[in-house]
């Protein structure tokens, strides 16, 4: 069912234990359970009750369970705090920080940690009050990033916007239209010079001192239509490579580990940038797993998940074993997706069933918001986000090839999904080469 080692005759099952804010680590947590571990999972969203049910056990309160784990997964921001106690009680931990939840949350935070370690930023400026930053653009006009700074659930990612208009007016009537409703779901909030270019990021998994080799170099597809058409899903889809250390990572990521030993963080960790000719311009920090970044990982990783995991919270120095060329993943998706405050409409695809042409073969399935119910898998929570699929190749084409052709097992009542993901890799490659970024 996935391209990862038998484990070891003679190893111990391990406890491991899940936390999340809302339903994203599920895979994982699946992974590890299926090589013989025991597994809990907490979510705190009450909207995801019957998320997972059949695949792993789920508790109320994990703090219950935190001395009953070997390994503690905080999946999300805002657990920082907890990782950070139950480190120094000695507990093995993987996820949060205080420092690095603040990194990605406090979106000017984060970019003033980039200056001060030596990283390239762009002028961005920061808000609490919608009338101060309309008066802002009229005063300088120029084309501008819209971005909610703080922990956006997946149901706000939709909030940021990206303008096309050079004096600023798109952003001006957006912001006039919108502040009551936006004061109220943002009432923290970025503006940022927008830049033109390959939209990439540089990632990878830290030990509490280094980090693990190789790093993954990610190009992510946010919008929800192909041809990067309508609102922002917070990820629709992404196309990734496994690298040695390249200019592009020395030059963004690399740069902060100073900070990231300082504060003791053990997890997964990527700057986001637009790169062209000019230079690289970061955009945001993700001090945590990506969704659906993460599954495609486990399309390239070769190692068992819960092996990687345990070594990575212990702090161990390791080489990840991975894939060669490339990996690419695209979320499975039901209308209820694109408006979650319609109940009925929510209501209509919950517990729909989810079918399979070829049952046995699940290669490259990778479960979102999903239970199983006697046998049959079906629609759970109210995200309308099922699964992701995904593939692997020598070559991007390849990739895509199996991940669409995997697709094909599937069959849900009006599912959809880009089909663009990864189509634009053959112009971006041969620019990110010529401007010097992957060597």
């Amino acid at each position: 069912m996935n391209n990862h080692t038998e484990p070891d005759p003679d190893f111990i099952p391990k406890k491991f234990l899940f936390v999340s804010l809302e339903s994203l680590s599920g895979d994982l947590a699946w992974q590890v359970k299926k090589e013989g571990h025991e597994v809990k999972a907490y979510i705190k969203s009450k909207n995801d009750v019957d998320v997972y049910n059949g695949f792993i056990d789920k508790v109320e309160d994990w703090e219950e369970y935190k001395d009953w784990a070997d390994v503690i997964i905080f999946d999300d921001n805002e657990f920082g705090e907890y990782a950070d106690k139950l480190r120094k009680q000695g507990k093995l931990v993987v996820g949060g920080s205080k420092y690095t939840d603040r990194l990605e949350m406090d979106r000017e935070f984060g970019q003033m940690e980039m200056k001060k370690y030596g990283i390239n930023i762009l002028p961005q400026w920061q808000f609490s009050n919608y009338d101060e930053a309309i008066e802002f653009v009229k005063n300088n006009p120029e084309r501008y990033v819209f971005k909610p700074s703080g922990n956006t659930p997946s149901v706000g990612k939709g909030l940021l916007m990206v303008g096309t208009e050079d004096d600023g007016k798109d952003m001006i009537d957006l912001l006039t239209q919108n502040k009551n409703v936006w004061q109220k779901k943002a009432p923290v909030f970025q503006l940022q010079k927008h830049i033109t270019g390959v939209e990439m990021a540089a990632g990878a998994f830290f030990n509490g001192h280094d980090f693990i080799y190789p790093i993954n170099i990610n190009f992510e597809h946010k919008r929800v239509f192909p041809g990067d058409i309508g609102p922002m899903t917070g990820e629709m889809g992404t196309l990734m490579f496994w690298s040695k250390p390249n200019s592009f990572f020395h030059a963004t990521l690399e740069k902060v580990k100073p900070a990231l030993v300082e504060a003791n963080y053990i997890g997964y960790v990527d700057i986001n940038c637009i790169v062209n000719g000019k230079g690289i311009y970061p955009l945001e920090f993700t001090c945590r797993f990506g969704y659906p970044t993460i599954h495609i990982q486990s399309e390239g990783i070769t190692m068992l998940a819960s092996d990687w995991l345990y070594r990575l919270a212990q702090g161990e120095d390791f080489e990840l074993k991975t894939k060669k060329g490339f990996q690419v993943g695209a979320r499975i998706l039901v209308p209820s997706h694109l408006t979650r405050n319609d109940k009925d409409l929510i209501e209509m695809y919950h517990d729909l069933p989810i079918l399979f042409k070829k049952p046995d073969n699940l290669d490259g399935i990778h479960i979102e918001d999903v239970k199983i119910e006697d046998g049959i898998w079906r629609i759970a929570g109210g995200s309308g986000c099922l699964m992701v699929v995904t593939g692997s190749g020598a070559t991007v084409a390849e990739a895509r090839d199996q991940m669409y052709n995997r697709m094909k097992n599937i069959m849900v009542l009006n599912m959809f999904y880009r089909t663009d993901i990864g189509a634009k890799w053959e112009i971006d490659s041969d620019r990110l080469h010529t401007w010097g970024y992957l060597t």
